[in-house]
């Protein structure tokens, strides 16, 4: 019996420019993902309308993609991070209302991941204030990092600078993180 080998992301938009009906593959595959990681840097209300215009923006512009990148992760999450950059008051007073109340009303989010590793409940409000307090460049690349889960080179990749651009900011925003966590690394709950 052959096995039957599943399309690359790079072939299903391919496939999707003759058949568009198509490109819901990649929609089924990434938008759970996309979706977790809006809700992270916005909260529930608005990740349901940015996922869906994410993927709209995928659409309209799948003819563009470098069909040489079988992964459309790092596509997907560069142009989700471009939509939240309409929206940075929105994160800003989101990751401040976490830090006044100690509630993150994102479900199941990776953050959950991050607030368990950094452990206590309380230090939850420290992690949002610090967040908040991060540059756009920074604040992106540490939740692309946490929240996305993508290596240096698929962010570089998805936000189009260059991989030590991608290396400085990260280490720029741990560095903000430990000094507002009391020496702790946001990403390994390791104290210095």
């Amino acid at each position: 019996m052959t096995a039957v080998r599943a399309e690359s992301d790079a072939e299903v938009i391919e496939r999707s420019l003759r058949e568009p009906e198509a490109f819901a593959a990649l929609y089924d595959q990434h938008a759970p993902a996309i979706h977790r990681y809006l809700a992270r840097r916005l909260g529930p209300d608005l990740a349901d309308d940015l996922m869906a215009e994410t993927f709209l923006r995928a659409f309209q512009l799948r003819d563009r993609y470098d069909r040489a990148r079988p992964d459309a992760r790092p596509w997907l999450y560069g142009i989700a991070t471009n939509l939240v950059g309409g929206h940075r008051r929105a994160e800003v007073r989101f990751w401040r209302m976490i830090a006044r109340t100690g509630i993150d009303p994102a479900v199941d989010s990776p953050a959950d991941r991050i607030a368990e590793r950094v452990s206590a409940q309380g230090e939850r409000a420290a992690l949002a204030a610090a967040l908040a307090r991060l540059n756009r460049g920074q604040r992106d690349v540490l939740l692309l990092t946490a929240a996305g889960e993508l290596t240096p080179a698929e962010i570089a990749a998805a936000l189009g600078v260059a991989p030590g651009t991608v290396h400085s900011r990260l280490n720029r925003a741990r560095r903000r993180m430990r000094a507002a966590l009391d020496g702790r690394d946001p990403l390994t709950n390791a104290k210095d």
